[in-house]
């Protein structure tokens, strides 16, 4: 099961890195991972996904991310009231005449065209994973040429 959980740290060189390295030396597998500053440019926030398969292995990887001595505090989504987003940017085949299929697929999510050239649309979306991954399957037909995506971020209510 995939565990949602922040963490703020002191925005200092190497934290990430010993936060990865926790993971990587214990086999935990992170399935995604955002970082930035926040309102205190000597504090970051991390959002991490996390695969754990019971409630044992989530509470040893609360702990050891407590240990660092970097870490200020520690956050499981799990069972909090929170809300959750991902951000991607899609390159897709265009063509004019394409406009307004795609403008009817991108206005049943929160999405929309940045930039568009002869061939090529550049597409923005805002929402949670599922639906993302719903938006890409729509996407498909039109041909997606390359995509990124920044990993889920949240915030308790």
């Amino acid at each position: 099961m995939k565990h949602t959980i922040s963490v703020l740290v002191e925005n200092k060189p190497g934290v990430l890195a010993r936060i990865a390295g926790l993971f990587s030396a214990r086999g935990y597998n992170i399935a995604s991972l955002a970082v930035s500053e926040t309102q205190d440019p000597s504090i970051s926030y991390l959002t991490l996904v996390v695969e754990a398969e019971d409630e044992k292995i989530l509470e040893q990887i609360k702990k050891q991310l407590n240990k660092l001595i970097d870490v200020i505090t520690v956050t499981d989504f799990t069972k909090k009231e929170h809300i959750d987003r991902e951000l991607v940017l899609i390159k897709l085949a265009y063509s004019a005449k394409d406009k307004a299929k795609l403008e009817s697929v991108l206005g049943k999510y929160v999405a929309k065209i940045i930039q568009h050239r002869a061939d090529t649309a550049i597409i923005e979306a805002v929402d949670q994973q599922d639906k993302i991954r719903q938006l890409l399957q729509d996407l498909e037909k039109f041909g997606i040429k390359e995509l990124v995506r920044t990993g889920r971020v949240a915030i308790a209510y």
